[in-house]
C-alpha cells in the first residue's frame, strides 16, 4: 500500500499535521523496515517527522513495530538485568566517555550492551574505544554474562534500521530512527534502559512513551548526544521501573571547571587510555559517572 496516506497526514506543516494513532505509526514504520516504501517516501517521511515532531502514541508505535522485527539478545541466567547503553553520537568536543561508563557497570557485575554506529562523520565512536581496549563487536545477539561488555552493531539488530539512520548522509537531518535507536532495548529478558536527552521539551513525550510501554529506564541528560552523564555537571535523573516514575535526583547548578585527568584530546587512542587509567585507579572516576552509575545500580535492584 505505500506510506502515502501517512504522510498527507503528518506532511501538512508544523500546524496543519496531525498525529498518527499507535497502530497507525507502526504499520508506517513497519513497512519502512520492511523495505516496502520507495526512497521518496522515506525522504518525505524523514523531513515531514523533523517538522512536526514526534507524540508518544507515534514514538509507541514506532518502537512496536522496531521490536516486532528487531534481533533480540536472550535471557542471561542469574545474571541481573541487561544494562543497554545506545551510542549515536560520539565525541565532539569531549572525549566518548560511554565506554568507561559500560566498564564501570560491568565491574558491579552487571551485564551491559552497548548498540550504536555512525550517524555523522568524523565523530569518535563509542565502539571504536572498546575496540581499542580489546572488546570486540559482536556478530550477532547472544546471552550476556554478569560483568561483560558487549558491542553490537545497529545493522546486526536490523539492517533496515541502519539504513534508515543513513538518510542523515544524503538528506543532513535526523529522523524519527534516530529517536527510535536511543529508545532500543533489545533484550528478551529483564533490562534498563540508559538513556539522555538534549533538549527539555523532549521529556513530556519521553515520560509518556516510558510510561505507556512499561519500560525500565534511567533517564537523564547527557553529554553531547551520548547517554554517558557529562563529567563536569551533575544532572537531574528520572528513574521509570516497568512504567512507573520515580524522581531519582534534581539538577544541581555549577559546572565543574576541572575533571582531575580529562584529556583535551578526543581521539581513539587517547580516550582508551584515559579509560584505562580510571579504571586502574591511576586517575579518578568523575563524580558524575559514579553518581550515574549508583543510580542504575539502585534501579537495577529493582528490576532483579
Amino acid at each position: 500500500m505505500g506510506i502515502s496516506q501517512y504522510i498527507k497526514e503528518i506532511g501538512r506543516g508544523a500546524r496543519g499535521a496531525k498525529a498518527l494513532e499507535r497502530p497507525q505509526a507502526a504499520d508506517l514504520f513497519g513497512q519502512v523496515l520492511d523495505g516496502g516504501v520507495s526512497d521518496l517516501e522515506i525522504g518525505a517521511f524523514c523531513i515531514a517527522m523533523r517538522i512536526k515532531g514526534e507524540t508518544v502514541e507515534e514514538m509507541s508505535g514506532f518502537l512496536d513495530a522496531v521490536h516486532a522485527r528487531v534481533a533480540r539478545f536472550p535471557a542471561s541466567a542469574d545474571s541481573g538485568p541487561v544494562i543497554v547503553l545506545p551510542s549515536y553520537n560520539g565525541a565532539r568536543r569531549l572525549p566518548v566517555l560511554t565506554p568507561l561508563l559500560a566498564l564501570l557497570l560491568a565491574r558491579e557485575g552487571l551485564p551491559v550492551l552497548l548498540h550504536g554506529m555512525r550517524t555523522e562523520a568524523r565523530r569518535i565512536l563509542a565502539s571504536d574505544v572498546l575496540q581499542a581496549l580489546g572488546i570486540a563487536p559482536l556478530p550477532s545477539p547472544q546471552a550476556l554474562a554478569g560483568g561483560q561488555v558487549a558491542h553490537i552493531h545497529t545493522e546486526h539488530l536490523h539492517p533496515a534500521l541502519a539504513r534508515l539512520l543513513s538518510v542523515r548522509e544524503v538528506i543532513g537531518l535526523r529522523n524519527p530512527g534516530h529517536s527510535v535507536v536511543k529508545l532500543l532495548a533489545p533484550c528478551d529478558g529483564p533490562c534498563l534502559l540508559v538513556t539522555a536527552y538534549t533538549h527539555p521539551e523532549y521529556l513530556p513525550m519521553l515520560h509518556g512513551t516510558f510510561g505507556t510501554l512499561g519500560m525500565n529506564v534511567l533517564l537523564s541528560r547527557g553529554l553531547e548526544g551520548e547517554v554517558v552523564a557529562d563529567p563536569r555537571r551533575l544532572p537531574r535523573y528520572d528513574g521509570f521501573v516497568a512504567g512507573a516514575h520515580q524522581l531519582l535526583a534534581e539538577q544541581q547548578s555549577g559546572t565543574a571547571s576541572d575533571v582531575p585527568g580529562l584529556p583535551a584530546e578526543i581521539d581513539v587512542d587517547t580516550t582508551a587510555r584515559y579509560t584505562e587509567d580510571v579504571l586502574a585507579g591511576r586517575l579518578p572516576v568523575p563524580p558524575a559517572l559514579t553518581r550515574q552509575v549508583e543510580h542504575i545500580t539502585r534501579l537495577a535492584d529493582q528490576i532483579r
